[in-house]
């Protein structure tokens, strides 16, 4: 059956006791607020619901606040904010490794602090850490294949803190680390992911939700996934065995997306042969 297209989410949010909502693509755009995303967020929290935002934004939580608060999404619409970044720091630690090399911006250092961790140069290195291309709007993943080469001989273990294979950054479409770690893959490197879809950022949002619910266990059926891509958002919905709710004028809506309305048939494509469908999907969040 086709999954229906809805124009407003009201009534399919009431169904359920906890939101995890992406951000960039459903929140945001990358430039700035989507206001009627928001406003559906603080209309279900206002209703006693409670509204985790899981990112693969690379930078821990408090970080990424600061980036949504002057992006001007309100606080208002979210209760919590877990991040790739959050579930990065915990890998790193969990590494054991001193000696890091770290790909991506200067902000995203953030990721080591505290940590007793030393950022090294490649040859130095025993980990690792990929948050971000180092300047995705120049720059090809496929640049980075002779370091990464290097990196895999040795056999270095490789820290994903973005799965993200591309973002959109306004009408850009741009690389992630995902991408890296991808090439890493290839190459025979082990990656360990740090975000969506893979479950310890999942584990960090449901703890979240019953931590905001007063320690109560959640009730897996009354949790909805809200996101845009399918190799994260609806899979991580999928493992965790959740429902979700697909916003197509997102990271896919070139193919989803005709005249500004959802086409029927760049939808099916799109989800085709996932054995879990999302239960709703949207031009975008209202």
């Amino acid at each position: 059956m086709a999954v229906p297209v809805l124009k407003q989410a009201g009534s399919l949010l009431a169904r359920y006791d906890v939101l995890i909502s992406d951000v960039w693509g459903v929140v945001h755009d990358g430039l700035w607020a989507l206001e009627p995303a928001c406003e559906a967020l603080t209309a279900f929290r206002e209703r006693g619901g409670a509204v985790v935002l899981l990112s693969n934004a690379p930078g821990p939580s408090p970080q990424v606040a600061s980036v949504l608060d002057a992006k001007r999404v309100p606080r208002q619409c979210w209760d919590r904010l877990v991040t790739s970044g959050d579930v990065t720091r915990a890998l790193i630690a969990e590494s054991h490794h001193s000696k890091a090399y770290h790909i991506g911006w200067q902000s995203d250092r953030s990721v080591f602090e505290g940590l007793g961790v030393e950022l090294v140069d490649a040859a130095s290195a025993d980990l690792v850490v990929a948050t971000e291309l180092n300047d995705y709007r120049t720059e090809t993943p496929e640049q980075y294949r002779p370091l990464l080469e290097d990196f895999a001989r040795r056999g270095l273990p490789f820290i994903c803190g973005n799965p993200d294979l591309v973002v959109h950054v306004g009408e850009d479409l741009l690389p992630c680390a995902g991408a890296l770690a991808t090439i890493y893959e290839e190459l025979g490197g082990s990656v360990a992911w740090a975000g969506k879809p893979y479950r310890p950022a999942y584990d960090l949002a449901l703890a979240a939700a019953s931590e905001l619910r007063g320690g109560r266990t959640v009730d897996p059926a009354k949790v909805l996934v809200i996101g845009d891509a399918v190799r994260t958002d609806l899979a991580g919905a999928r493992l965790m065995g959740f429902d979700s709710l697909f916003i197509a004028g997102g990271i896919h809506r070139e193919e989803t997306m005709r005249g500004g309305q959802v086409d029927p048939a760049g939808l099916a494509k799109v989800l085709d042969g996932l054995s879990v469908q999302p239960v709703a999907a949207m031009a975008a969040l209202a």
